[in-house]
């Protein structure tokens, strides 16, 4: 509800909508539908409703299709019935979130539909709009992806600089073990093959091969040989996430999920019934 409501805020400030309120008498009531113009997978139909709700209580949302739903171009998602004033002041919003959420849904999908038939799972990153994180993040969970850690406080991931600032990969293993003990999971970034063998000797429960080829993450799971988990990053798209997937590692993480996903079009349209 907070991200609903400081969007809304954002939009009308103090002075509401100008335009609105200039052109439509208040007692206007009218019906909307919002309509997909491209296929894709939806994600945020809650906040939809949130976004109406928080404007005007009389606003009925009627959601005709589930989030998570892949649909083709011309699909009706939802319709809304009630005062005008307030469709026409949360239709910019509302398509916002929606429009958003559903291409990191639709992207995440086409992920999943290239790694899933090879036993991999597709992660999203810490890689979101600052203070969207849970949103987009379910996002990714609406197009068959799984969420990697949420933010700094709930997983331990060794990554590059930690590795310079202590000294070694080993190093930097064994003092985290030793810090949270082995009840948590710790996640260490490699960059080399050589940095593979010493990650999984210092007790490391999953390993990130960043920035590999997929000939050398196919070399680095034969090494590891089932010993830890596997999660390949770093430079991997539509084109080559088949590739990293056949290779045999257990997780595929892609930052594009939330950080470069286009925007699905979609509509809203509006008549007058009274």
């Amino acid at each position: 509800m907070e991200a609903a409501q400081r969007a809304l805020d954002e939009d009308l400030q103090s002075a509401g909508d100008i335009t609105t309120r200039a052109l439509i008498p208040p007692g206007t009531r009218g019906r909307a539908r919002i309509i997909l113009r491209e296929e894709g997978v939806v994600a945020g139909l809650p906040l939809v409703s949130m976004v109406f709700r928080l404007l005007d209580s009389k606003v009925n949302f009627q959601p005709l299709v589930s989030d998570g739903d892949h649909l083709p171009a011309g699909s009706e998602i939802t319709v809304l019935e009630g005062p005008v004033p307030a469709i026409l002041e949360g239709e910019r919003t509302a398509l916002n979130f929606l429009q958003r959420l559903s291409g990191i849904a639709t992207l995440t999908s086409r992920f999943v539909a290239l790694a899933a038939p090879h036993g991999a799972e597709i992660l999203d990153t810490r890689k979101t709009t600052p203070g969207l994180r849970a949103l987009e993040k379910y996002a990714v969970r609406a197009g068959g992806g799984r969420n990697h850690r949420f933010g700094l406080h709930d997983a331990v991931l060794i990554k590059d600089n930690h590795i310079a600032a202590v000294g070694g990969v080993g190093r930097a293993t064994k003092l985290a073990r030793e810090a949270v003990g082995e009840g948590q999971s710790i996640e260490v970034e490699v960059q080399r093959l050589e940095d593979l063998e010493e990650a999984v000797r210092a007790g490391a429960d999953v390993v990130m091969l960043d920035n590999m080829a997929a000939e050398e993450v196919k070399e680095a799971v034969r090494s590891a040989r089932g010993r830890v988990k596997l999660e390949a990053s770093g430079g991997i798209d539509l084109e080559n996430v088949a590739a990293y997937a056949s290779a045999g590692v257990d997780f595929i993480s892609v930052g594009a999920l939330t950080h470069s996903a286009k925007a699905l079009d979609m509509t809203l349209d509006l008549e007058r019934i009274s």
